[in-house]
């Protein structure tokens, strides 16, 4: 801004900003999911979202060590999945990056499923066996959460017998238990060998059991030398299990507190999400209480639905830019059997999507044998690569689900006419073509077919909040036909950058969007109260769904 003050006489060098500021656009593909861990530790807690970056960093902080991060419970009689990490590795399997995972805790409610399993911390040799086993001596949830820290050591002392031979130094460690930053029990000059000179060492198991008043160890080992046996150098959690809730307290837990960031209400607050699933609450469907019923009922299931749909519809004062991906319940498999759902849950929206039918993956819980899960982690890691690949604007259809050896239902073509006009997306099989996701629609009102389309919906929402985060300079801005012109340029050179991307229909700039910053719409009313209106107007490219070729016969001498 130039100066008003010039009193001494010379020359000034001034600053003036006059071009427009681009606008960058936002992060359309950070995922979020909500269900059943094998373990919380690392950091996490419990119905709290944690940033995720790779399957391993899921191990990291939601399976137990040395686990494959995936879990299964004995429900009564019956022997249940977690949907979760099935939904979080197919996610990454097809293309996504970032995510958040919220855990609901480690075990479901009236299980009978001993919560002694989660108080065990089993360490690995260098070959990748077994080796020690921590747990807790007293009560776990006095203990608290605490670290184990493998450290390299060496012999107390060596023999001068020449006859006896030297130990060797690698086969030493020691081990220091640690809560928080404070040291609480330190061992040195351990070894896995069980008739080790006292001069020379200690075993491991004798003397954690003669001095810990933390925790004890057991030797999983089954023989070797005790430098192969010795566990690996390292830091290792060993934390209490979570307190098991009743089934009164789950639903309430599930839904959580928008203030405290907790449940589903609290995922709502990371604002870098922008597509949500919960696989587990088909889990918490099939799941049952000691009487018999179920865990969740088909009304407390519509509940958590309609909580997410809502809050992916709230966003004020911000504008709306997440999604949901809906899953339909296990015991629905025939197509007529899924119309029937959706209509018993009534709700519509654009911000939501449902896919059909559950997907059959690999279990390793159960030696790679097929295991039927729900589909949302698979589809929005599409979501996911088609934006990284093709743009927000393409419709996530037409692809291969990595991951997948097979569908709970093979819906034809007559059964999908039934299920694609109310907005149920199909995965069917093709001849020759394999498996491809063959639906690309909202759940929104069949009659508002402007917001029919997923890819139509993101990109609205990719270019609303690109366009709210790229123009926060405007604010308390002289409100002049100066500004006017510059937030004209700094909107129609991103929704130009846009067109020229494919993402906007027309053969020009001006077929494709407009921008009206001027004084029709901002009168000298309105700028006595403080406001600036700007007019954008765009027309987004959406989807061939149906492609139609008319033929008929035609001979040379007649006309076109």
């Amino acid at each position: 801004m130039p100066r008003l003050d010039y009193f001494a006489p010379g020359v000034y060098i001034e600053e003036i900003d006059r071009g427009s500021r681009p606008i960058e656009g936002v992060s359309t593909n950070v995922g979020g999911f909500i269900g059943f861990t094998e373990a919380i530790r690392g950091g996490a807690e419990p119905f709290k979202p944690m940033l995720i970056t790779t399957w391993d960093q899921y191990r990291e902080y939601f399976a137990r060590e040395g686990s494959d991060g995936f879990l299964e419970f004995q429900n009564g009689s019956t022997k249940l999945y977690g949907y979760l990490p099935f939904a979080v590795q197919g996610w990454f399997l097809n293309g996504g990056g970032r995510c958040y995972v919220m855990s609901i805790g480690t075990q479901l409610p009236a299980t009978t499923e001993s919560p002694a399993e989660n108080t065990v911390l089993r360490l690995k040799n260098s070959i990748n066996r077994r080796a020690l086993e921590f747990s807790f001596k007293n009560n776990p949830e006095d203990t608290g959460r605490l670290l184990i820290n493998i450290e390299p050591g060496e012999p107390e002392s060596i023999p001068d017998d020449p006859e006896i031979s030297p130990p060797i130094a690698a086969e030493f460690f020691n081990v220091v238990i640690r809560q928080n930053d404070e040291e609480l029990e330190r061992y040195e000059h351990l070894t896995m060998h069980q008739a080790v000179r006292s001069e020379v060492g200690t075993y491991v198991v004798e003397a954690l059991e003669r001095s810990s008043e933390i925790v004890t160890v057991t030797d999983l080992t089954e023989g070797g030398l005790p430098l192969s046996r010795r566990p690996v150098n390292g830091t290792f959690e060993l934390s209490p299990p979570l307190p098991a809730l009743s089934p009164n307290q789950f639903f309430g837990k599930v839904q959580g507190v928008r203030d405290d960031q907790t449940g589903v209400q609290g995922s709502f607050e990371i604002d870098d999400i922008n597509m949500l699933a919960f696989p587990d609450l088909m889990l918490a469907y099939q799941a049952r209480k000691a009487d018999g019923s179920r865990l969740l009922d088909q009304d407390q299931i519509h509940g958590i639905m309609e909580l997410m749909v809502s809050l992916c519809e709230n966003s004020t004062p911000n504008p709306a830019n997440r999604m949901v991906v809906l899953d339909t319940p296990p015991d629905r498999l025939k197509p007529q059997q899924v119309a029937q759902w959706l209509g018993d849950f009534g709700r519509r929206s654009m911000y939501a999507a449902l896919y059909y039918p559950w997907i059959k993956v690999a279990n390793p819980k159960n030696a790679g044998k097929p295991i039927l899960v729900p589909p949302c982690g698979h589809m929005m890691g599409i979501w996911s690569r088609i934006d990284e690949t093709r743009g927000v604007y393409k419709a996530p259809a037409n692809e291969t689900p990595r991951g997948v050896i097979g569908l709970a239902y093979d819906c034809n073509f007559r059964e999908q006419e039934l299920l694609n006009p109310i907005g149920i997306n199909c995965i069917r099989t093709f001849p020759n073509r394999g498996i491809k996701v063959w639906g690309a629609r909202t759940l929104v009102e069949p009659e508002k077919t402007e917001w029919r389309y997923i890819s139509v919906r993101r990109l609205m929402s990719y270019i609303n909040k690109s366009i709210e985060l790229g123009t926060q300079w405007v604010v308390f801005e002289p409100n002049d036909e100066d500004l006017w012109a510059r937030v004209r340029r700094t909107v129609s050179n991103f929704l130009e950058r846009l067109w020229r991307e494919g993402a906007l229909f027309g053969g020009s700039p001006e077929q494709a969007f407009y921008v009206k910053c001027d004084g029709d719409i901002n009168s000298h009313d309105t700028m006595l109260l403080g406001r600036l209106y700007v007019e954008v107007g765009v027309c987004p490219v959406r989807p061939a769904e149906f492609v139609v070729f008319r033929i008929s016969q035609w001979t040379s001498d007649e006309s076109v």
